[in-house]
């Protein structure tokens, strides 16, 4: 591995950054075609601990290549990466990371409670205190009355929450996620978003890939966006999203004609050009009409959801 003096000096105990990579580089020679495929270009990364950030791009842009690259799977052709400070292949970083693949395998003729005393059994736990481990992940994931049941009859939705169970077993400070709720359907996938949230209340490190760019706008305090193995824009959602060459004005119920005229004239007052005015409704995304719509459904004491 090419190591990069910008980040020689980093001390483990002293480390600023969750994960840290500096001009990151993997290259596959292709040698039937006698080219290199750059799977990530010189990717340069910071993740501050405690935060969720979210590595967006299409299919191929680099984003499970840079997952690997910090879990220590695949060794870099260049530059380097830092977990809390320490090279991702040692025993030290390994402790404090658990990992969720897009298409996780488990045993099927093991039930929710058998998985992860199977996983805890491999990171070294046993006796009361996994049992209390596993008591908390069930609870935590929303499996209760899924625990007795075996793997081959749980749903993708199912599956993804028992792999973030798993993943977290023997509790890391830093989680990797790649495509969590690719294939799952609305329903799951809101319930996996607020796992992350609950995550991140707990002061974990959550770093996720993703093509479903709605979804990661729910999660994600900053986001990076791959095309063609590398990095074209990285920030805070709330910089990336805002628009600054208009300003949205919101208010609690539909507005009359003579109000309308009333807050154009107001406007107009203040130097703003009556062409630029614009009255919209503020509209649902089709996923959240969908959720709303469900709960209602599950609560019936619940409003209409279409006027919520």
């Amino acid at each position: 591995m090419v190591k990069v003096s910008a980040m020689e000096s980093s001390a483990p105990v002293a480390a600023s950054f969750a994960v840290e990579t500096v001009g990151l580089t993997k290259r596959y020679p292709l040698t039937w075609k006698r080219k290199v495929l750059v799977a990530l270009d010189h990717l340069d990364l910071q993740v501050r601990p405690g935060e969720v950030f979210g590595l967006l791009g299409p299919n191929g842009s680099g984003k499970s290549t840079t997952l690997k690259l910090l879990l220590g799977l695949i060794v870099p052709s260049d530059g380097e990466a830092r977990v809390f400070g320490l090279p991702p292949d040692s025993l030290e970083a390994r402790r404090r990371v658990g990992f969720l693949p897009e298409n996780p395998y488990f045993y099927g003729f093991l039930n929710g409670d058998e998985t992860l005393r199977f996983y805890g059994k491999l990171c070294g736990m046993n006796g009361p205190k996994l049992d209390q481990r596993i008591e908390e992940l069930i609870d935590l994931v929303g499996l209760q009355n899924g625990r007795e049941r075996p793997l081959r009859s749980y749903s993708k939705g199912m599956l993804q929450r028992i792999g973030l169970a798993q993943a977290l077993i023997h509790d890391p400070d830093l989680l990797f996620l790649d495509e969590p709720t690719a294939g799952v359907d609305p329903l799951g996938s809101a319930q996996i978003r607020d796992l992350i949230h609950r995550l991140k209340k707990m002061g974990k490190t959550v770093v996720f890939s993703s093509h479903l760019l709605e979804q990661v706008q729910e999660v994600a305090d900053r986001v990076a966006i791959f095309s063609l193995g590398k990095k074209v824009l990285e920030g805070s959602l709330e910089s990336l999203l805002t628009e600054h060459q208009s300003t949205q004005i919101n208010v609690p119920a539909e507005m009359s004609a003579e109000q309308q005229q009333r807050l154009r004239q107001a406007l107009g007052q203040a130097g703003i050009d009556d062409r630029e005015i614009r009255f919209t409704r503020p509209h649902l995304s089709l996923e959240q009409l969908y959720l709303r719509t469900v709960h209602a459904q599950a609560d019936p004491a619940s409003k209409n959801p279409s006027r919520k």
